[in-house]
């Protein structure tokens, strides 16, 4: 059974991760690291900017602040503005939830103040607003658990009660370390086959997300 639905925001409530990769590639490599947009998939899509800020220092000898990529924070803003959508297919499947009856949250390896305006942006910040989550308020972030453990724990729901929506090969592996159903959005950036794992539910349109969640109940 299934009492609360735990979404990741960027690649499954917003279609923000082409956007970000293609800024990633543009701020990593002036930092002297020439980086793919599929090596940015493979390495950092699902992961904190934390974690993304040591694997730059670490590749490039660099010594990073927090603000290392502070230039291209008002770009970002600017291109999220004017291309950003929500992912297809979303306000049918959070309807079809809703009609289930089931509770939902966001818990997101972005800061609040990004999903505060990437939500805001795409009309869906009300619908969650007071049950979101960063990976800012955990020791680890994804791959391991402690994220989804912790918006759980705040929502008052077991683990083994608790679906996650992840388009991610991290987010994936943390849910499944959490103990937790997970449903796998492959109509994203992140290869289908990195997704799948046994156990593991792959759609490939988020409309038929409701109905695989409902399956998983009834089965």
């Amino acid at each position: 059974m299934v009492d609360l639905v735990i979404f990741e925001c960027d690649g499954v409530l917003v279609d923000s991760e082409r956007i970000a990769i293609r800024i990633d590639v543009e701020v990593i490599t002036r930092h002297g690291w020439p980086i793919t947009e599929s090596e940015v998939i493979e390495l950092f899509v699902g992961r904190s900017d934390s974690f993304m800020r040591e694997e730059v220092a670490r590749r490039t000898g660099c010594d990073l602040g927090a603000d290392w990529d502070a230039g291209f924070v008002d770009e970002y803003r600017r291109v999220l503005a004017e291309e950003l959508e929500p992912v297809a297919g979303i306000e049918q499947a959070l309807e079809g939830i809703d009609a289930l009856g089931l509770a939902t949250c966001v818990a997101s390896s972005g800061s609040h103040d990004k999903m505060r305006f990437t939500l805001g942006l795409t009309g869906l910040w009300d619908r969650f607003e007071g049950r979101i989550f960063s990976a800012s308020e955990v020791n680890r972030g994804k791959p391991a658990p402690d994220l989804f453990l912790y918006a759980a724990e705040r929502m008052s729901a077991a683990p083994h009660r608790c679906a996650v929506i992840e388009d991610s090969a991290a987010g994936v592996e943390a849910a499944v370390a959490a103990g937790m159903q997970v449903f796998a959005y492959a109509g994203g950036v992140t290869p289908r086959e990195r997704l799948a794992r046994p156990g593991v539910t792959v759609i490939d349109d988020m409309i038929d997300l409701p109905t695989a969640i409902a399956d998983s109940m009834s089965g």
